[in-house]
């Protein structure tokens, strides 16, 4: 993941509900996604600099549906327009703002259909922030050896040889 951050003339022109929309968009993909790493640091640098820029509140802290492992996790509720969003705590997120309990399973955010492609380019644009592809040569390997498998009769025992190295 590449961060170039520059003043892009863009990303002023997008609202607060059309971010707000890729995000959510961007979120719902992420959590099925086989590899979502880029998209949860796309959602989380479009958080931050919406509140930065005033585009987004922190209303408070609330137990994670998910916790990682620990029996209980709080992540900040954040409010965009009108959808809200869940990302991991600051420090001083637990000093400053308001622990709400857990999730209410009665607000949902509106539902949104704009494809992954276009949401990730209308966040990518508005945070600077670029995907870097993996080169189809550059696969990482396995690093073990390849130890065929050995079948016995029935009644037989088995070779521990490759075992006892």
């Amino acid at each position: 993941m590449k961060e170039t951050r520059g003043n892009n003339h863009h990303s002023s022109s997008y609202s607060t509900d059309d971010l707000a929309e890729a995000i959510y968009s961007v979120n719902r993909h992420a959590k099925t996604a086989s590899n979502p790493k880029f998209l949860y640091h796309l959602k989380k640098c479009s958080l931050i600099k919406m509140l930065e820029e005033g585009k987004a509140k922190k209303i408070g802290l609330q137990f994670s549906d998910h916790p990682h492992l620990s029996f209980q996790q709080s992540d900040v509720l954040i409010e965009c327009g009108k959808y809200t969003f869940h990302i991991p705590p600051c420090k001083g997120d637990f000093d400053h703002l308001p622990h709400l309990g857990h999730l209410s399973k009665n607000i949902r955010n509106p539902a949104s259909r704009i494809p992954l492609s276009k949401a990730k380019k209308r966040l990518m644009i508005y945070t600077g922030i670029k995907e870097e592809k993996e080169e189809p040569g550059k696969k990482q390997h396995s690093t073990r050896k390849y130890i065929k498998p050995t079948f016995t009769r029935l009644g037989e025992g088995y070779p521990y040889t490759e075992w006892k190295k």
